[in-house]
């Protein structure tokens, strides 16, 4: 099979829980991000926040990382060739004024929504003056709400065709004419990170607020696609009614796509649907709109600049 497009999506129960706090509504209490009909959420931003952490571990501990890295959030760089952030997150450097300033992400999140109503309560914090010299902080109290317990709703893609590959378009006389594909990774390493993606999604772990409300976002419940098009209808699956279900593992099996499902409340679980689905990536390709006989190049040296 070849191999288009990656997608994730899973329940994770989160309990006594603020993995994303929202701006302070109530003087100095800090909020839970919810929606207006009483559902927590986590934002996409800290979802992708996460999810890069998870790879940045998962990779530092690889022994065939080479010289790859994960970049900070705030200090991107266009090294798609090393920078996994780069390749997978993509970057918008506005300065650069052309095309080498842009990349768009294969890897894309949505937010992680509860699925039933929240139940919010607040912690009461308390800070003790023991300092009794002129300049110490004074004595104060703060509450911070959480979400008592929440089956959160989170989906992740990855677009094999963008994975440590740009496209670049063919202009004659301000007429689009064609494309052209610049590979910046062996076949090998751009499994391996398909991989390191994969194993990153159930190693969701570092949300807001963990020295004080340790919170894991690894799944209790996991539907793993390897499509052979683009496609994210599969990411309802686990909110969907029985029927819907259906059509929609139907509909995968017909395109010839390969899911696997993972449910730890059953005898199937999350841990053997990831070990299946790390063993069906190893043994697949993965597509490559550049070819297999094209030349592997750097960011700068297919688009120039810094």
């Amino acid at each position: 099979m070849e191999i288009k497009g990656i997608l994730v999506t899973a329940l994770a129960p989160f309990e006594n829980h603020i993995a994303n706090g929202g701006e302070k509504l109530l003087g100095n209490a800090s909020s839970i991000k919810r929606r207006p009909d009483g559902r927590v959420y986590v934002s996409g931003q800290m979802q992708r926040h996460v999810l890069f952490s998870a790879i940045d571990r998962i990779n530092t501990t690889d022994t065939a990382k080479g010289e790859t890295f994960v970049s900070n959030g705030d200090g991107i760089s266009n090294l798609i060739e090393k920078d996994l952030r780069a390749d997978m997150g993509g970057f918008m450097h506005p300065s650069k004024g052309d095309y080498s300033g842009r990349r768009t992400a294969p890897l894309s999140v949505t937010p992680a929504v509860a699925v039933g109503v929240s139940e919010i309560g607040r912690d009461l914090l308390v800070r003790i003056r023991f300092d009794q010299s002129e300049d110490a902080k004074d004595q104060a109290l703060a509450t911070k709400e959480f979400s008592e317990y929440d089956l959160m709703h989170m989906n992740f893609f990855l677009d094999i065709s963008a994975l440590s590959i740009s496209k670049a378009f063919i202009y004659e006389k301000s007429f689009n004419l064609g494309t052209k594909y610049f590979k910046h990774a062996s076949d090998d390493e751009r499994k391996r990170r398909a991989r390191l993606y994969l194993d990153a999604t159930k190693s969701m772990n570092d949300y807001a607020s963990q020295a004080r409300n340790a919170v894991s976002g690894e799944p209790q419940k996991v539907l793993i696609v390897f499509d052979t098009v683009l496609s994210r209808k599969a990411s309802r699956y686990l909110v969907a009614g029985e029927q819907e279900q259906k059509n929609i593992l139907a509909e995968l099996e017909a395109r010839g796509a390969k899911y696997f499902i993972g449910d730890d409340t059953t005898e199937k679980s999350v841990y053997k649907a990831y070990e299946d689905a790390l063993a069906f990536l190893n043994a697949n390709a993965l597509y490559d709109p550049a070819g297999e006989d094209a030349k592997i190049v750097t960011f700068k040296d297919a688009f120039g600049g810094d």
